[in-house]
């Protein structure tokens, strides 16, 4: 039997089996099943009297047609005081993508890997180009978005996916990092910055860029609602664009694309903000203590994390896909091995966030697997190079040769100057990642920093043969309590973003003038959308201007950030912030 349900994961392609699935495969009944460190949700929600009373109107729930998406999403957006014309949500983080990749990617999609599968394998599977930024691991899988900006332009990408924080590494970027690069990106067709597990994050009191997306021409900023609210089946989740973007989304899904259980709980959760900021909070810090309890384990290497997960190396000689199979059928825990993440290996497994008794048998297990003499110890001796699972080589290997386009033949940058093919085999610096650096990024030509000066850093260095990863020495947790996890530093900037592609002079558009008077609400006048940011008082086009968006007359000192929601809960920009 436990052969059957660990070739269940030999079976899936860039994600696990459902717990269904693992489930009906163990013979287990409902609710008896492992560990779960696998799915990242929120254990402290919904509280055990809002399952009972879901529970009490199962009946009426699943009886009766739910209202229409346009009735639930105005509660939504009154608990988190968003204007409902520039919020779409969907049956899931998971539709959203799709109709994003469907309606709004037209040729070709960067985003830095690992990251969630669906962010490489949906706009491949409708024929895009997909341009891969690998995360070194040698940099603790951090984003740079200077060079990742550079390598946009020398792609010639015309979408951009940010996920903060990233998943399968919980990486995060600053926000005022992050809006700078939004409008560097300003004359790209779009830019995605999908914060479906941002509610966990603590590194800044207010990091979301909502609030900017909506007054931007180009921006659509994903949310999730399911992982936040521990209630993946349930599958919903929203979108946060200018009315124009928002709108072509909305147009497309059906009228009763959520369900009833969506439906409920979104209008149950008005009177039940403090218990879910709590429960953040509760996150946050079992983060910090099962952070320091796993750095305990030699040869483990953790990453800082903002999510509600964290991403872990096993020590030189582990192979992922044993120790998740030995800790499910010996330990009854379930962990996420992430060989079959591109840009990532069988030596990475991502470890979810969990009250402190689970936590305790994880690590016993670990040890047990990893170290235990009796058992068949996972780390028998110091190996040379990295394991990888088949799937994963398979797919850096495909990657390698086709730039992300999925199809053979096909070099990276064919056709475009100053772009040189991808090699089929990489010797990048960053050991472990089993991704290829991309080709040489020509440097970019001058032009004045967009935001504060940027800091020098050290000059690259020149690539080296890749060598055995060394195993890290974690420093000891002094006393019972371990020390808290630090958050990521603000990245410096290595260099200015580089500068937009030149418009020809045929698509050349003078910049919207600044309006004498109040500007008229309505729709603006279509036309060519200039490069930078929007001035200051003008709608993006098809936008708001920012006091429309705050409900003001444009007149009034209103903060961005809006104000209080209802029962406790804060807008949208700052929705995780009470409590």
């Amino acid at each position: 039997m436990s052969g059957n349900v660990t070739s269940l994961f030999r079976s899936t392609a860039a994600h696990s089996p459902s717990m269904a699935a693992l489930t009906r495969e163990s013979g287990e009944a409902a609710g008896g099943g492992p560990v779960d460190f696998c799915i990242p949700c929120n254990p402290y929600f919904p509280t055990p009297a809002m399952f009972d009373e879901m529970a009490g109107r199962l009946r009426d729930i699943i009886t009766y047609y739910p209202s229409s998406a346009d009735t639930i999403t105005a509660e939504l957006c009154s608990l988190l005081q968003l204007p409902p014309q520039c919020v779409a949500m969907g049956n899931g983080s998971t539709e959203l993508i799709t109709w994003i990749d469907h309606l709004l990617v037209r040729e070709s999609l960067a985003v830095p890997v690992p990251t969630f599968g669906r962010w490489t394998d949906q706009p491949m599977e409708t024929g895009k180009r997909v341009d891969m930024f690998p995360l070194q691991e040698s940099g603790g899988f951090a984003l740079d978005l200077a060079r990742y900006a550079e390598f946009i332009r020398a792609r010639g990408t015309r979408v951009a996916v940010v996920c903060n924080p990233n998943n399968p590494d919980g990486g995060y970027a600053p926000k005022q990092a992050l809006v700078r690069f939004m409008d560097a990106m300003a004359d790209l067709d779009l830019v995605v910055v999908d914060e479906s597990f941002l509610e966990f994050a603590d590194a800044e009191a207010e990091p979301s860029v909502v609030q900017e997306a909506m007054l931007r021409p180009n921006v659509v900023v994903l949310r999730s609602l399911g992982k936040n609210f521990g209630l993946h089946g349930i599958r919903f989740g929203y979108l946060v664009a200018n009315p124009a973007l928002a709108g072509r989304v909305r147009a497309m899904l059906p009228k009763w694309n959520l369900n009833s259980f969506a439906e409920h709980v979104v209008f149950m959760l008005r009177d039940h903000g403090p218990e879910y900021a709590r429960s953040l909070h509760q996150v946050r810090r079992d983060r910090l203590e099962m952070a320091g309890q796993l750095s305990a384990l030699p040869g483990l290497t953790v990453y800082p994390s903002q999510g509600n997960f964290l991403f872990v190396r096993l020590p030189v000689g582990a192979e992922g896909t044993v120790v998740r199979d030995r800790m499910l059928t010996e330990h009854r825990v379930l962990v996420r091995e992430c060989g079959n993440k591109i840009g990532s290996s069988s030596r990475f497994l991502r470890l979810v966030v969990r009250p402190q008794a689970d936590v305790r048998r994880l690590v016993s297990g670990l040890e047990q697997v990893l170290y235990g003499s009796g058992r068949g110890a996972a780390v028998p001796e110091p190996a040379n190079g990295t394991g990888y699972s088949s799937g994963t080589a398979a797919v850096d290997r495909l990657m390698s040769e086709t730039n992300g386009a999925g199809l053979r033949g096909i070099a990276a940058g064919a056709g475009a100057p100053g772009l040189a093919a991808a090699p089929a085999t990489g010797t990048g610096t960053g050991t472990g990642t089993g991704m290829p650096l991309p080709a040489a990024v020509p440097a970019a030509p001058a032009a004045a920093a967009i935001g504060p000066t940027p800091v020098p850093t050290a000059p690259p260095q020149a690539p080296q043969a890749p060598q055995p990863a060394p195993v890290p020495q974690p420093a000891p947790y002094p006393g019972p309590v371990p020390v808290p996890h630090p958050a990521p530093a603000p990245q410096p900037m290595a260099a200015p973003y580089p500068a937009p592609a030149p418009v020809a002079p045929a698509a050349a558009a003078a910049p919207y003038p600044v309006p004498a008077g109040p500007v008229p609400a309505g729709p603006v006048p279509a036309g060519p959308v200039p490069a930078g940011p929007t001035p200051p008082g003008v709608p993006a086009r098809g936008g708001l201007t920012a006091a429309q968006v705050r409900g003001t007359n444009g007149l009034e000192s209103v903060p961005a950030t809006g104000r209080p929601g209802p029962q406790g809960w804060p807008n949208a920009a700052g929705m995780s912030r009470t409590g």
